[in-house]
């Protein structure tokens, strides 16, 4: 985002907790300012001082990430109020989409297909009853979640009775809301996504798809664009979907819509996340798109720079999560002080990332360090580039994923590009060891 700034000419101030007092983010701002301690809820999270920050600097827009108050309605309505420009979509479009019960709705009245399953918050005894219904498994959601928090995939009646109240629980405790509601689970779905832009002046268009199957945890991993083996005809029907449900939100901003596609190529609504995603480099990789730019200029009130019939897909882009994790242990965090960071180089090589040699990772954020971006003339390429690339990065001093994606570039069922959610507890095994493969 500094970077997208600094080539719009616009000046940058950044925010940062004590623990981040070392960050790349900070050096990388034309100015950066203390925001609080390290736990997120005294710092990241606290809206009024962030406010209070802005308003201080001079500041005339906010940009809120990815993370943190990006998704955050009345954040928002708090910019608003203050004076400022939230890089975002409105208040209202973000509340309606943020409730997963209300987005369901939403999807169904814009005639986009939906997870079969409820549209409505239950009660136990109601959830219950629809669980009857549609037979089990189902999947029971917290509606007002996301990564994976308050998400539990349920066999039978007694499992459901052990899952409601921790569910619950969770939700309350990650989203202060303990509503819930349950949908059927899909068997091994492809979990698909398409970009969006819209603009102010009734432009809207979408940035074709970015495959997002291979998850721990329902969390992602690892991401491609295009996704392999998708026809012409299902992106094109999904591209139409997302932009007839872009026009019906009345949606201005950059967007995602998130699908699970099953084996009959039919797909079903997700969620929508109405901010920037961790993955949206691939798209850019395989578009040429600065997206970060494209959400500025929107808040701007600027039209979009390119029109649906200007774009087209260009080679394949893969984007690995590097995650301070151990997936010996089932991918459990592995906070501690980075003691060597060296990334990857070479043609059609990226690295987004937020540390450094020095830095010490803590429990209080997520555990992803950086994104590695690879871009090939095909996937083949792409993939040997990965290899190469995951090979090359060296981190010590904490555990991270990369011995993970050592693995994921030699299986061949990522080789074939035929994978679905299910793809790591069907087929990785724990690696042995942090092994470099050539």
């Amino acid at each position: 985002m500094i970077r997208a700034c600094h080539e719009l000419g616009v000046v940058t101030a950044a925010i940062f907790s004590e623990a981040d007092a070392g960050a790349p983010h900070v050096r990388l701002a034309d100015e950066a300012h203390p925001c609080g301690p390290a736990p997120a809820r005294e710092s990241y999270l606290d809206g009024e001082r962030i406010l209070g920050i802005a308003k201080g600097c001079g500041a005339e827009a906010i940009h809120p990430g990815y993370g943190f108050l990006s998704e955050n309605a009345d954040f928002a309505d708090a910019c608003v109020a203050a004076g400022l420009v939230f890089i975002g979509p409105s208040s209202d479009v973000m509340r309606r989409m943020g409730d997963k019960v209300q987005a369901r709705q939403a999807m169904q009245a814009a005639g986009v297909p939906i997870v079969p399953g409820a549209t409505e918050r239950l009660p136990d005894a109601g959830i219950a009853a629809r669980c009857e219904e549609m037979g089990y498994p189902v999947m029971v959601k917290a509606s007002a979640g996301g990564g994976g928090k308050g998400l539990r995939r349920v066999e039978s009646a007694d499992g459901l009775a052990k899952a409601l109240p921790r569910a619950r629980s969770e939700s309350e405790s990650a989203f202060g809301d303990g509503g819930l509601y349950v949908e059927k689970c899909l068997e091994n779905p492809r979990h698909i996504e398409i970009q969006v832009l819209a603009d102010a002046h009734g432009n809207t268009l979408h940035c074709f798809e970015r495959e997002c199957s291979i998850q721990r945890r329902h969390q992602k991993v690892v991401e491609e664009a295009p996704a392999p083996h998708m026809t012409e005809e299902l992106r094109a029907r999904m591209g139409e979907a997302a932009i007839a449900a872009t026009r019906a939100l009345g949606y201005q901003s950059v967007g995602t819509f998130e699908f699970l596609v099953g084996a009959d190529d039919e797909f079903h609504f997700l969620e929508m996340n109405t901010r920037i995603q961790v993955e949206h480099p691939i798209t850019e990789a395989i578009t040429g798109l600065d997206l970060v730019k494209e959400m500025i200029r929107i808040a701007a009130g600027e039209p979009l720079t390119i029109h649906q019939h200007e774009l087209a897909i260009r080679g394949h882009a893969i984007e690995a999560r590097i995650y301070a994790e151990n997936p010996q242990k089932g991918f459990l965090p592995s906070p501690g002080r980075i003691e060597r960071w060296h990334e990857p180089e070479g043609p059609g090589v990226r690295v987004d990332s937020g540390v450094e040699a020095g830095n010490q990772v803590t429990i209080h954020y997520d555990p992803m360090l950086a994104k590695l971006v690879v871009w090939g003339r095909d996937r083949s390429e792409a993939v040997a580039r990965l290899a190469r690339a995951v090979n090359e990065f060296d981190v010590e001093g904490i555990h991270t994923s990369l011995a993970f994606h050592r693995q994921l570039v030699q299986h061949p069922v990522f080789l074939q590009g035929r994978y679905d959610t299910g793809f790591i507890g069907e087929h990785m095994k724990p690696p042995t060891k942090e092994k470099r493969v050539r």
